[in-house]
């Protein structure tokens, strides 16, 4: 091997990656760069990616025969650079298939400042205030042969459009006298079932800023507030500026109350599920627990068993076992804790399982001795060394529960989630915001109570 020219195990390499390492016997090394290479030609032909991202092997080819030179030179090998620039491809192609786009991280910004303003405007407190509306008639399509009504707000504001129907899609202007000065007022249309829904201005939801004259003006987008048939004649839609005309003190929102109640119902929710799965679980982990399953080919046959269906159940999100429990049960809390149940169950039943395998033989080996039966052993040989782990386990199981809760209620499954799911539907970003807060608040508290009781126990 000493007097081998390193020259042709590297052109092996060249020609065929990892040949030339399996020519000098490193057969794991040189299968491994084989197939990493075979697996990014296959990458690129299935994402059918511009030929220029074959460039992108060239430093892992080129590093492959300077391996194989090295190993044939009775060198020690680079093997972190050379898997670093394995890893290379596989980011680059992962950068592709998952759509990555930076400029529109930027450039959209806009979309997301009225969630981020209400994230830093909760709805928890609110102050006093009169509002005041005031409204005209619109008609979609024209032509129409009334005058549209117009109302004056109690505070004096009025408003008037440049056109008293039109089509969706087509533009106007409106324009608005006689309100405080110096306001944010907000535009909504009010379909003929009376649904509304607020004006988009320029793609935002977004409100018009009053003068120092009272007086504002702007051009608006004639929404499709309501399907329509072309035969039928023109709905009569109206037009709202709703605006601040006096404030007072300040108050607790329902909103506030109803997050919560909610947050309550969330905690609740998580209690439950640990409990109950930590209840089902203990009796999986013995027998997921390879030193308490071995000798026997039954109890052999129980622990892969067991095994099997903890790695089934845990490899099923909460999220999809929620969607199958709200079908199953309905909507609300209870198909929530079903699904946490179920997936709670398979993680501590894991996590109990390695606790028992990672205890101390000798008090199992003493008591055994004695000619003590199986649960016996369990009793008070296993028993005593796996509580306190256990414990703190389900202390920390119950803090994750929490956090899952809020996402499943986003299925159906009740809780908090339900309720944000809801707001950030309608576009109350403000009371999404508040739930958002609230959610933070008791995970970090939670977080800081499983911490400590984990500590005091462990």
């Amino acid at each position: 091997m000493a007097n081998r020219s390193p020259t042709l195990p590297a052109l092996l390499s060249l020609v065929i990656p990892g040949l030339g390492q399996l020519s000098l016997g490193h057969r794991e090394r040189g299968g491994l760069i084989l197939l990493m290479m075979l697996l990014f030609i296959g990458l690129l032909l299935w994402l059918q990616l511009s030929p220029l991202y074959w460039l992108i092997l060239l430093p892992f080819w080129a590093m492959n025969v300077f391996d194989a030179y090295v190993l044939a030179s009775e060198r020690r090998p680079d093997t972190t650079t050379l898997f670093l620039l394995g890893a290379l491809p596989l980011y680059v192609m992962a950068w592709q298939a998952t759509d990555i786009n930076l400029q529109r991280l930027f450039s959209n910004v806009n979309k997301v400042q009225p969630l981020l303003s209400g994230l830093f405007q909760p709805l928890f407190l609110e102050q006093d205030r009169e509002i005041a509306i005031a409204s005209q008639q619109f008609y979609v399509p024209c032509p129409v042969t009334e005058t549209p009504e117009v109302s004056t707000a109690s505070a004096g504001g009025t408003i008037e459009t440049s056109v008293t129907c039109g089509n969706v899609g087509e533009t106007m202007t409106l324009r608005g006298e006689g309100f405080p000065a110096n306001q944010q007022v907000a535009l909504w249309w009010v379909n003929p079932v009376n649904a509304n829904s607020r004006i988009r201005i320029q793609d935002a939801y977004e409100d018009f800023p009053v003068g120092a004259d009272g007086s504002f003006e702007g051009e608006i987008v004639i929404p499709e507030a309501i399907p329509r048939q072309s035969d039928q004649p023109p709905d009569r839609h109206r037009i709202e500026v709703r605006y601040v005309a006096s404030e007072g003190g300040w108050f607790i929102t329902e909103t506030a109350i109803r997050v919560l109640g909610h947050m309550g119902e969330t905690i609740a929710q998580a209690l439950m599920a640990t409990l109950v799965g930590a209840i089902l679980a203990a009796p999986f982990s013995f027998f997921g627990a390879r030193n308490l399953m071995a000798g026997n080919p039954g109890l052999v046959l129980l622990y892969y068993f067991s095994r099997g269906v903890m790695n089934i159940l845990r490899s099923v999100e909460p999220l999809i076992m929620a969607i199958v429990f709200v079908v199953w049960v309905g909507l609300g809390p209870f198909a929530g804790v079903l699904a946490l149940v179920v997936h709670t169950i398979a993680a501590l039943g894991k996590l109990y399982s390695e606790s028992i395998e990672s205890i101390d033989e000798g008090p199992i080996e003493a008591i055994r001795s004695t000619g003590a039966n199986q649960f016996q052993i369990i009793a008070y040989g296993v028993l005593p060394q796996v509580l306190p782990p256990w414990i703190a386990f389900t202390v920390y199981r119950w803090d994750i529960n929490v956090r899952m809760s809020t996402i499943i209620g986003f299925v159906g499954g009740g809780g908090i989630g339900f309720l944000l799911a809801q707001w950030i539907r309608l576009q109350d970003f403000r009371s999404a915001g508040a739930a958002i807060w609230a959610i933070a608040v008791v995970v970090i508290l939670l977080d800081y109570l499983s911490a400590k009781v984990r500590e005091r126990i462990m």
